[in-house]
């Protein structure tokens, strides 16, 4: 089965698109064109030296190329540092307990290309937060203002798992903006409550 999304849209690449195709049309191709030079990081992360470079395997790097760690803040760099290293295969942002929080929903797509029910009622509580398609495109990483003393995955009745974390990781960031998600963090808690109760 054809697993490979659309990078702005979500939808399934069907097979007659190349197997290189990152976009489903011309039109999600020039969106996602314009929402990168607009750069949809937030400010609030942007402008915190807690940024990264990570592998092919998720292994969190230094923007020289050693191993980083998602608690030492020596091997952590700003964002046009690490914007600028061409080390690994992308940009990582680490949690470091100051507030921000990410809450990440694996698998929160159905076959069809729609949000899972679950994931829907996760990413519509959440509100107008900045909410971004992880490195898979299968699942959505949502950021926000909460208080997590410690990382949990949290499984529910249906099978569905969803981690909260807000200190000790670091998330590998896609700048993909999940349906024009704002460039701006919300207060979260209620929502991070609700899944931890």
């Amino acid at each position: 089965m054809n697993t490979r999304r659309c990078e702005q849209c979500g939808e399934h690449l069907r097979a007659r698109h190349s197997h290189r195709a990152r976009f489903c049309s011309t039109r999600c191709r020039m969106a996602s064109h314009r929402a990168a030079k607009a750069n949809p990081v937030p400010a609030e992360l942007r402008t915190r030296d807690r940024w990264v470079r990570y592998s092919a395997a998720k292994v969190p790097l230094t923007t020289a190329g050693k191993a980083a760690s998602s608690t030492d803040p020596r091997t952590w760099a700003t964002y046009d540092e690490a914007s600028s290293s061409s080390v690994g295969v992308g940009l990582g942002f680490v949690l470091n307990g100051d507030g921000v929080v990410c809450i990440d929903l694996d698998h929160a797509f159905a076959p069809d290309g729609s949000l899972k029910p679950w994931a829907e009622d996760i990413v519509s509580a959440a509100g107008a937060t900045y909410t971004e398609v992880s490195a898979s495109g299968e699942g959505l990483h949502v950021f926000g203002y909460a208080d997590v003393r410690q990382g949990r995955r949290i499984r529910r009745e249906g099978g569905y798992a969803v981690e909260v974390y807000g200190t000790g990781r670091f998330i590998a960031m896609t700048n993909r903006p999940f349906r024009g998600a704002p460039s701006t963090l919300a207060d979260i808690n209620d929502l991070v409550r609700r899944l931890t109760a």
